[in-house]
């Protein structure tokens, strides 16, 4: 993994002028709870200290049970920094032999990286807050002198990233089934935040940014870039543009006006992924290929010419009226016009009439865990 120096850049670019006047309705919110309104940021680390759901580890904790940060404990990278893998007793959390207790993942914080202290707060608030079944456990923090660390619960199969795009034996091909489990869990994971309390807005959906568990559930994971969404009679929050180059909403790009519908483009793009098998943003495909909405929308909009968008890889198990009813939902969330994009609330409902009562997404069973490489950067970074 190198010297595990952060790849991603997270550009940011002025918000631009404007009101954030008008009226955002928010989508109801389903099953998780939420323990209490999300403020964007912590104030002070003394209130993360007196957080009741986290764990506040000691470096000298993070550095036995990783085993000292070997390099062969390396999950992956990202903007943020390296991820560990590492093992801690799951009643004292006390560094646990390899192979035994709970297993963990623990990102560190690069000081040269691109992401710093604030993504690093913004992490710790969401998930210190949040908790539902289609978002990444976050167990405890460590703050330290100049470290900054997260500890979350370990996800075996790695990212959807990976099982997308990665070739190789431990990568095999995602079944239909599975796409659309892994879809559902995602776009439940959207809906919860989108109907919290205080509605937050993800901003960095993406497949590297989706996690999978042993039974392949997805789950939301990297916080950093989380936005509380408009309050009172704002449509909308001005940002400055941070994100994903292929994922983020026109709108967004071009205005700095977040709203909930622009994660509901995003997931309109790694629906699309999913579908097609072809990244967002491939600059290696020939010219008129490169960006992945661009390419798919003419093709999706025709049932005739659509067949040549789906992934080849699910040749003989793709069950076609449901392939060109969730081809034509990502159409709808990757609108133009944000107005026409659905909720996050019917992606999951319109998501969960594609499942045939008697469908049940098998595992393969012959193959073993994925090794669980975390998330690396999959598009260019926002620049201004």
């Amino acid at each position: 993994m190198g010297n595990c120096f952060a790849a991603k850049i997270k550009a940011e670019s002025p918000p631009p002028s404007g009101s954030n006047s008008g009226a955002d309705g928010k989508d109801a919110s389903v099953s998780g709870s939420v323990g209490s309104s999300v403020p964007p940021t912590p104030r002070s680390e003394g209130e993360i200290l007196q957080s009741p759901n986290l764990k506040s580890f000691s470096f000298a904790d993070l550095r036995n049970a990783t085993r000292n940060f070997r390099p062969d404990s390396v999950l992956g990278e990202g903007g943020f920094g390296c991820v560990f893998k590492g093992w801690i007793d799951e009643h004292t959390f006390t560094a646990a032999r390899p192979g035994t207790g709970l297993v963990i993942a623990v990102k560190k914080l690069n000081q040269d990286g691109f992401q710093g202290h604030k993504e690093w707060l913004a992490e710790i608030d969401y998930l210190g807050r949040l908790h539902h079944p289609n978002l990444v456990k976050l167990i405890g923090y460590c703050v330290e002198d100049e470290h900054r660390m997260l500890v979350y619960e370990f996800m075996p199969r790695g990212s959807l990233e990976n099982h997308l795009f990665r070739r190789g034996s431990y990568f095999q091909p995602l079944s239909w089934d599975l796409r659309l489990k892994v879809a559902l869990g995602a776009a439940k994971g959207l809906a919860f935040l989108h109907g919290a309390e205080t509605q937050v807005i993800y901003r960095d959906f993406k497949t590297a940014n989706i996690l999978l568990d042993s039974n392949y559930t997805a789950k939301l994971s990297d916080f950093g870039l989380a936005k509380d969404g408009p309050s009172g009679n704002k449509s909308h929050v001005s940002t400055r543009v941070m994100g994903t180059y292929g994922y983020a909403a026109p709108e967004y790009l071009a205005t700095g006006h977040l709203t909930a519908k622009s994660d509901v483009y995003s997931f309109g793009v790694v629906l699309l992924e999913m579908l097609t098998g072809r990244r967002a943003v491939d600059k290696n495909r020939p010219a008129g290929e490169h960006n992945l909405v661009e390419w798919a929308r003419p093709l999706i909009s025709s049932k005739r010419k659509s067949l040549r968008a789906f992934d080849a890889r699910l040749q003989g198990q793709l069950p076609l009226p449901a392939a060109h009813k969730a081809a034509a939902l990502a159409l709808r969330c990757v609108s133009l016009d944000p107005r026409s994009r659905p909720s996050m609330r019917a992606v999951v409902s319109h998501l969960q009439s594609l499942q045939s009562p008697l469908q049940s997404p098998h595992l393969p069973s012959h193959l073993p865990p994925s090794p669980a490489r975390y998330p690396r950067p999959s598009a260019s970074p926002l620049r201004t």
